[in-house]
Parts: C-alpha cells; sequence; structure tokens
C-alpha cells in the first residue's frame, strides 16, 4: 500500500538509480566538479529549522488523526478536500526532512554519523506518521459511486482525482487498519534496514586488483572492465567475482529475506503475482508490461547477439569473455571530457531542443544541485533525486570525464528538467511513474547523442559513437528486461523455499545466457554478479521502468525527428503533467499508445538500424 512518506533512501521518492559505469580510479584532470549545497534543505542535521520542522508536524498528525479520524466516509466533498490539503502539506515536510538525510548519507555512506542520523530520522518519521495511517485506509473504504459524487462536487476535490485513482488501485489489497499500521511501525526494522546492510556493504568493500598499488572500491573496479588493456579488463573482472563470491552469504541472506519477506505481504494482500504491486505504483497494465518483455525478448537475435558476435570480431576474438562485453572498440581513444565541456555540451543540446529545456538545466550548475566527483564513500552510480516541490532536485554522478560519463549527465539533467517542471502539480500529483521518470532522461540524453553524431566527421570516431549508443540501449532495453526476468524466476522460486547462492547463480547465468547471446562466454565467476545489482534490493520489479522509458522516447523521437508542429509544447505539458495522468493521456497527443504492440517494435527498431549502420561500416 502506498504511505503517507516512502522512506527508501535517499528520501521521499525512491531514488532513480542510472546503472553506470562511472567509477573510481586514476583521478584525471576534469576541472572542478560542483558539489551539492544541501542548505536548500537544511543547514546542518542539528538545525533548529529540523528539529522545528518535526516537532510541528507531529503536532500537525495528531491533530490530524483527531479531527478525521474514523470520519472520512461520512465528509463533505470541501471538507475531504482540506483534509487532502493537510495531509499534503505533511507530506512535504516530511519529504524535506529525509531528502536532506538521504542525501546526506549517500555522500557518504561508510560515516558511522551519517548512518546514525539517517537512521533515527528514519524511525522518528515513522512514528511521527503513524496515527495518519487510517486517512488512505478509510479514504479507501469510500464506495466508488460516492466518490465519484464527491469528486464531481468540487473541483479542489477533483484535482486531486488521479492520485485518488492510484490511491483506491491497492483497494483490493488493502488490510485491516490494524495490520497496515503494524506494517507501517515495523518497516523501519524491515526493508529499509536491509537496504542499509547492503548500501554500506556495498560501498565499505575492496577489491585487490592486480597491477594496483591499493585496493580499489566496486565502482573503480567495473571501470576496469571498460578499460582498452584486456589483460586489465581480466583483472577486474576476476577481482570482482572474487570479492563478490566472498560476500555471497551475507548477499544470499539479504535477497531470500528480501524476497520472502515481500512475498508474506504480497500473499496477505492477495497480490495475484510479485510485480504485481510494482504495475499498480507505476499506473500501468500488466498486459503493457508483458508486451514489452515479450517484444524484447523475441528482438535478441537481431538486437544484442548480432551486436556482441560483430563486437567479438572487431576485437579479433572468437567470443567475448564477460570482461569484454563493455570493452572499447579498437578504434576508440582516452580523450577525457573535462566538466566544463561536458556542461557546455549537454546545454548546448538541450538549447538545441529549446532554451526553455537549458534554462531548466542551467541552475544545476550553478546552485549546488549537483554532486559530480568520485569520493571514498560515495554512493556508486548517478541518480536524479526531486526532494520537495518547494525546493529542487539534487543530481548525483560519479564523473570521470569518459563519453558515457557525459551521455549520464544528459540523462540525469533530464530528469531534473522533469521534476522541476512536474513540481508544479504539487506534492502528491507531481510524482511521476516509474515508467515515465525515465521519459525526459532517456530524451535528454537521445539530444545529448545526436549533437555529438552529428558534429563527429572522422569515421573511426563516429563508429565509436554509434557504438557506445547501440551498447547504452543495449544496457537499458535488453539487460533491463533480462534484470527483470531474473527477478521474476527468483520471486517465484523463493515461493518453494529458501533459494542457495547456487540456485541464484543458475537463475543469473540462465537469463545472461539467453540475453547476451552466444558470442559471450559467461566464464567460472560471472555467476555471482547478480549480488552487486541494487535495484534488486531497493526497489524490485524497478528495471523495466527503463526499457520502458527507453522504448517510449525512441517512438517519441520518432515524432520529433518528423518536425511535427507543436511538438516542444505537447512535449512540456507531458513533463508538467507529472503523476497527474495515464499514460494513456500523455501520448495520444503524439499518436503513440504503449498498450500497442506495435508500439515497442518502433524502439526496438531504432537499435537494429543502428546495428545496421554499423555492419555497413565493417
Amino acid at each position: 500500500m502506498p504511505k503517507l512518506h516512502d522512506l527508501a533512501l535517499p528520501g521521499a521518492r525512491p531514488r532513480l538509480v542510472r546503472d553506470t559505469a562511472a567509477e573510481r580510479g586514476a583521478a584525471p584532470d576534469l576541472g572542478a566538479l560542483p558539489d551539492w549545497d544541501l542548505s536548500d534543505l537544511y543547514a546542518a542535521p542539528d538545525a533548529p529549522e529540523l528539529a522545528a520542522d518535526l516537532a510541528r508536524v507531529e503536532g500537525e498528525c495528531r491533530d490530524f488523526a483527531a479531527r478525521h479520524e474514523g470520519k472520512v466516509a461520512t465528509m463533505a466533498a470541501e471538507d475531504l478536500a482540506a483534509a487532502i490539503e493537510a495531509f499534503e502539506a505533511i507530506d512535504l515536510t516530511l519529504g524535506r526532512v529525509m531528502s536532506y538525510a538521504g542525501l546526506r548519507y549517500y555522500q557518504n555512506t561508510t560515516d558511522p554519523a551519517r548512518a546514525k542520523f539517517i537512521g533515527d530520522t528514519q524511525a522518528r518519521v515513522t512514528e511521527i506518521t503513524t496515527p495518519l495511517v487510517f486517512f488512505t485506509l478509510e479514504l479507501n473504504r469510500i464506495e466508488e459511486e460516492r466518490m465519484a459524487a464527491l469528486v464531481g462536487e468540487s473541483p479542489r476535490l477533483a484535482r486531486y482525482g488521479p492520485w485518488l485513482d492510484r490511491l483506491r488501485a491497492f483497494r483490493p489489497h488493502q488490510l485491516s487498519d490494524e495490520l497496515e499500521k503494524f506494517l507501517h511501525d515495523q518497516s523501519v526494522v524491515g526493508a529499509a534496514a536491509w537496504n542499509r546492510l547492503f548500501d554500506e556493504t556495498m560501498a565499505a568493500l575492496t577489491f585487490e586488483v592486480e597491477g594496483e598499488e591499493e585496493p580499489l572500491g566496486l565502482e573503480a573496479t567495473l571501470n576496469l572492465l571498460s578499460n582498452k588493456d584486456r589483460a586489465r579488463r581480466q583483472a577486474g573482472g576476476e577481482a570482482l567475482a572474487r570479492v563478490l563470491a566472498g560476500n555471497i552469504r551475507l548477499f544470499t541472506l539479504i535477497t531470500n529475506t528480501l524476497i520472502k519477506e515481500k512475498e508474506v505481504e504480497d500473499r496477505w494482500r492477495k497480490m495475484p503475482a510479485p510485480d504485481h504491486g510494482r504495475h499498480l505504483a507505476n499506473h500501468v497494465e500488466p498486459e503493457v508490461v508483458d508486451a514489452l518483455r515479450e517484444a524484447v525478448w523475441a528482438s535478441f537475435p537481431r538486437t544484442s547477439h548480432r551486436y556482441y558476435a560483430m563486437k567479438a570480431r572487431w576485437l579479433g576474438l572468437e567470443k567475448l569473455e564477460y570482461w569484454d562485453r563493455n570493452a572499447p572498440l579498437p578504434e576508440s581513444d582516452d580523450r577525457v571530457v573535462p566538466w566544463d565541456e561536458a556542461k557546455a555540451l549537454v546545454l548546448d543540446a538541450y538549447a538545441g531542443f529549446s532554451p526553455r529545456m537549458a534554462e531548466l538545466a542551467e541552475p544545476f550548475f550553478e546552485r549546488g544541485w549537483i554532486d559530480a566527483g568520485v569520493k571514498p564513500g560515495k554512493a556508486p552510480g548517478a541518480f536524479a533525486h526531486p526532494t520537495v516541490v518547494d525546493v529542487h532536485p539534487y543530481v548525483m554522478l560519479n564523473y570521470l570525464g569518459k563519453t558515457r560519463d557525459v551521455m549520464t549527465l544528459a540523462h540525469e539533467l533530464g530528469h531534473g528538467v522533469h521534476q522541476r517542471l512536474a513540481a508544479g502539480q504539487g506534492e502528491l500529483l507531481s510524482r511521476t511513474p516509474l515508467t515515465l521518470a525515465e521519459t525526459a532522461s532517456v530524451f535528454g540524453e537521445m539530444l545529448t547523442f545526436r549533437k555529438l553524431l552529428a558534429a563527429e566527421t572522422d569515421p573511426a570516431r563516429r563508429k565509436m559513437l554509434l557504438a557506445g549508443k547501440v551498447e547504452d540501449m543495449l544496457n537499458t532495453v535488453v539487460r533491463q528486461i533480462a534484470f527483470y526476468e531474473f527477478e521474476r524466476r527468483i520471486h517465484a522460486a523463493r515461493r518453494q523455499g529458501e533459494l542457495t547462492a547456487e540456485d541464484l547463480a543458475a537463475h543469473w547465468l540462465a537469463v545472461q545466457s539467453e540475453s547476451l547471446g552466444p558470442s559471450i562466454n559467461l566464464a567460472e565467476g560471472y555467476e555471482t554478479f547478480w549480488s552487486y545489482i541494487p535495484h534488486f534490493i531497493h526497489s524490485p520489479f524497478y528495471v523495466y521502468a527503463y526499457a520502458f522509458g527507453d522504448g517510449l522516447v525512441n517512438a517519441l523521437y520518432a515524432v520529433y525527428e518528423n518536425a511535427t508542429p507543436g511538438f516542444e509544447d505537447r512535449y512540456f505539458d507531458m513533463l508538467s503533467a507529472g503523476g497527474a495522468k495515464h499514460h494513456r493521456e500523455l501520448l495520444a497527443p503524439f499518436g503513440l499508445d504503449a498498450s500497442d504492440p506495435a508500439f515497442w517494435q518502433k524502439g526496438l527498431g531504432l537499435i537494429s538500424s543502428f546495428i545496421d549502420e554499423l555492419e555497413a561500416m565493417g
């Protein structure tokens, strides 16, 4: 069930983590990299404003319960609208608090003080909000006819119609008030605690890599998998395998526990499938996701299998080893893109689409809204976190100056622009479902790629750029759907009993072999690589949102390239809608329909066309 406040780190909403390989290592000269200025949230953990906000909202929660508990079903339309507005105001305050605690923690997950602060804050917020659990439960007990009549009576209440629709989609799965309150209170020592254990363990891992003077962190070691020197790639892959294998009992326990906890709650809620709750939260029909999965799975021979066979030939290999999958092409250079150049590239690409888009992105660079550098203890990967609608988003990167890092910057800024535009909907309606949350990010990345490709005249570098884009698209579509299938299989298998590390490895290798194809050898050691993927831990079944977003944007970009009149205005209207409209409503102005199986073929066709172009280059 949706709760007042999602306690998933780092804050009010699930973090949108980019699956990247921007990693730690020998630091190139990138220029001055920006750090976050979190003072727009709070000045410090002991800031009096933070303590005052918590104290105030604690009283507001008690007063809210005293006024409304047991009375929601009989409220008049205007009174119900006022209650939702008060509920939203409480959520806004708590979103600010948890965003600050979460973002500060992700700057250094190995700092005990930061870990304690976020743990204590989560516990306090959970306790504060317990009196409010009744509200959404009572809203869901209002009969459909009466709710429709109430919404029809009050424009003020009608504004929250989309939020009520998403909330009430969970009606068949709602438990008793007592059980819902128990689950709310218990959450801080349930999934949230296991998430934190996973994060802190991953952040503390070190990898002794042959040829390195000192042990590397996870990101630096992953970075070796895209090194030009094959021996370095192999050393990195084998180091990853050794350390992950050495910790596999812990990761197996975490995974088993979280899947079982979810299975128990799903059983009580009578969820028909393990991924059903994710579909409800994403406001997407299961058959739409099934159509996406089936289309991607059927595409493997003409996308991933074909590309990796071609890449093996380019590298002069009969087969790629798993550590060769992200290897640069022989024509690739070691050019580093300094931060200022990356900034200019992305802003120019955004401005080429619309000056407004560049204007929305500019403050991220100027006002401390980006944390770009690689630092000890910092969370891996990249994300854009929207915080709350009366502040602004924050973007986290691990920037090392590769072309892929520039693409990641474009991706996360796309999220940031989307989140800024959606903020106008207010705290409850700005929350874009994960499937649509990837739209602006992938679109921004495509704009930047197209600008780079159009400006490149050297055939070798053009081939490198195109191959890099294909690999990113395969990672976004093929890899993420393979991840989704892995989750489907292990969640189903866990219902038959606890999974051993060998069981998890078997499912992982089966799915990876099917998706990557016969040109990649999944050598000994790769069977543990499922264990470092944070999405499996933080947000079960999240991963298909990446493929959904990529397919959606590929279709959307085709409309843009056809110079459809009014595209820019319709695009900004779509982003500004946040979570106030269903995907059918958002895509209809572009003549697109995600429920049509042919829709997904458009995006997959773009990947195939890029591979065709690469084949023609030789």
